[in-house]
């Protein structure tokens, strides 16, 4: 069953399903979301890497959007405050959700709380159990948080019994979700990635940056963002990839994903499942299979098995490009990041960075003098397990 209105009426407040839908050109942000994107350090720098050019000797400019700042760490909150704010204002008592790295998670927990809203994290276990401290943030803002597979919903059991060691996954806690929310009263389900209305809340990040850009005199060559389910890179993106379907730029548009889960880079373009069990609408995208099961990388965030229907359409009009990376190499890039500009990303974002380095390596053979810009959609220092992994040589 494809996405329709009705069909998301058992999962999400009615606004969100209006804004799914919606064709309108653009949707009035509320006073109230307005005041809590102000609190939470909105717009966010857009900064140059020069000591990382210095580093790289390349002729190419970069330049990074900051959504690292906030008390979240992320760009979650952009969508996770609207989200929780409309459900706060049709009686929702509770928001139930998946997580990966947690980074989702904590923003939830995070808007929630500003609007007296409960909040229900399934944290994907191989997350739980190398993140602990993201599980210890959402309790902080008073999240209950089960690793996922658990023995909370029936299809959590149904996995375990199986599996009793199983490592989880995206699509199962998003199955675990939603079953809790269709079983309980006054719940409703908030995602933090792949569908429109996530995106649409995400492109505060791109309008801000082309603004930033602007007075500045800039115009960017290649734009670039970390795909998992595609929010921070659609947000990132989407208001210039406007200018360029009104042919007002040539930018090209960059979504890197890690090879553990290659969606858009090795997956098939079809209709398929949001979850593991089957239980959402079904959507036209790049996806591996809703039963794929990634390894456990550290970009946990990143870890899905599908691509947002609107980046997936994208990519298969040739509209954006996407490229894979390893882990070794995410973590190499992010080290050099650190190393020039101070600043330790989540290795989520770090796959960004590995590509803003390659296409500036790339300016450095040509002569040319491109602009690279990317979204550094996350700060790492709740992700330094992963980074004495890579220092202690246990990464590959």
């Amino acid at each position: 069953m494809p996405i329709t209105p009705d069909a998301l009426k058992p999962i999400f407040p009615m606004e969100i399903i209006r804004q799914e839908v919606s064709t309108q050109k653009t949707i009035a942000i509320p006073d109230e979301v307005r005041e809590a994107y102000l609190k939470l350090g909105r717009p966010t720098p857009l900064y140059r890497a020069k000591k990382l050019e210095a580093k790289l000797k390349t002729p190419a400019k970069i330049f990074f959007k900051r959504e690292d700042l906030n008390p979240c760490g992320s760009h979650k909150p952009n969508t996770a405050i609207a989200q929780a704010y409309y459900s706060m204002k049709e009686g929702v008592d509770v928001l139930a959700t998946e997580t990966g790295a947690g980074q989702w998670g904590t923003a939830l927990a995070y808007a929630t709380q500003l609007f007296g809203l409960k909040c229900d994290v399934f944290m994907v276990r191989t997350s739980f159990e190398q993140k602990p401290y993201r599980k210890t943030l959402m309790q902080l803002y008073g999240a209950h948080v089960t690793p996922s597979p658990s023995q909370r919903t029936t299809f959590g059991q149904e996995v375990l019994k199986k599996s009793p060691e199983h490592p989880g996954s995206l699509g199962i806690a998003i199955s675990e979700a939603l079953e809790t929310v269709v079983t309980s009263k006054n719940a409703k389900y908030s995602l933090g990635s792949v569908l429109n209305h996530v995106l649409l809340h995400q492109t505060v990040i791109g309008q801000e940056t082309l603004i930033q850009l602007a007075k500045n005199d800039v115009e960017p060559d290649v734009m670039i963002g970390c795909v998992g389910g595609g929010s921070n890179f659609g947000g990132f993106a989407f208001p210039a990839m406007e200018r360029k379907l009104k042919k007002k730029t040539n930018t090209r548009f960059i979504a890197v994903e890690p090879d553990a889960a290659p969606s858009i880079t090795k997956g098939t373009y079809a209709y398929d499942a949001g979850d593991t069990a089957g239980m959402t609408p079904l959507m036209k995208m790049y996806t591996l299979g809703k039963e794929f099961i990634p390894s456990p990388i550290h970009a946990g965030g990143l870890r899905y098995h599908g691509m947002a229907p609107a980046i997936s359409l994208l990519a298969q009009e040739k509209l954006i490009e996407a490229k894979a990376y390893s882990q070794i190499k995410i973590f190499d890039a992010a080290a050099l990041f650190a190393q020039t500009e101070g600043i330790v990303a989540a290795p989520e974002s770090a796959h960004a960075i590995a590509a803003a380095i390659d296409e500036a390596k790339a300016c450095k053979r040509s002569g040319e003098r491109q602009t690279i810009v990317f979204n550094l959609s996350g700060h790492g220092l709740l992700d330094l397990k992963g980074y004495e992994d890579y220092l202690e040589g246990r990464i590959t």
